[in-house]
């Protein structure tokens, strides 16, 4: 799979597309819910680490702050308290891969996009649907995925158009990492490729290409 990307000094772009043998279903295992558990052993999220998404998703003018924060954080604190639940396999894999790894992702159902993907920021006013109940996030200057339909996921909520259900069995896991944290992107991918195998699944690469 390709991705275009549009220029960025500070976008490091990972993850793969991640087929299973059959669909996910509703139920995750138990050492992947074990995983988003308090108890879990899971390193802190250092400041600098912190510091260092929030700058990359406030570059294009995004403000990554209160309900518009890194999903990344809002997974560390969450698991922490004990909120963090089991929704999905596949999300459960990203959610706990983000824990441990201190870095937002998307996870996309690849049967939902249309067309070529593309790494952009989204336009003045632009908006998507991100859950069941019809709430929308104001995607202004924050580093977006695109299809030919229009965005669909970004690294603080991914859009409900293009999310996983029950029935998926390939998706896209794309981790939104910066230059700032040299080689983080490349230990997140070993770990979701890790995981991915324990799942019973396959990650394979995808090439990120500059407009």
């Amino acid at each position: 799979m390709q991705i275009q990307v549009m220029d960025h000094p500070l976008l490091d772009p990972g993850g793969g597309v991640l087929d299973l043998q059959k669909a996910q279903g509703e139920v995750s295992p138990d050492w992947l819910q074990e995983m988003l558990r308090p108890e879990y052993s899971c390193p802190p999220l250092e400041e600098g680490h912190r510091k260092a998404v929030r700058d990359l998703l406030r570059h294009g003018g995004y403000r990554p702050a209160g309900r518009g924060k890194p999903s990344s954080e809002w997974l560390k604190k969450a698991a922490g308290e004990g909120k963090l639940g089991s929704i999905f396999p596949l999300v459960d894999l990203g959610n706990a891969a983000s824990r441990m790894e201190g870095l937002p992702l998307s996870v996309v159902d690849l049967d939902r996009v249309r067309g070529n993907l593309r790494i952009q920021l989204g336009e003045s006013g632009q908006r998507y649907i991100f859950n069941r109940s019809d709430q929308e996030i104001d995607i202004t200057g924050l580093l977006c995925l695109n299809d030919e339909e229009g965005p669909c996921a970004n690294a603080v909520k991914d859009s409900q158009r293009t999310k996983t259900d029950p029935n998926t069995k390939r998706a896209l896991i794309l981790i939104w990492g910066t230059r700032e944290l040299a080689g983080a992107t490349i230990a997140f991918e070993n770990r979701l490729r890790e995981l991915a195998e324990r799942l019973g699944g396959r990650l394979e690469g995808v090439e990120f290409l500059p407009d």
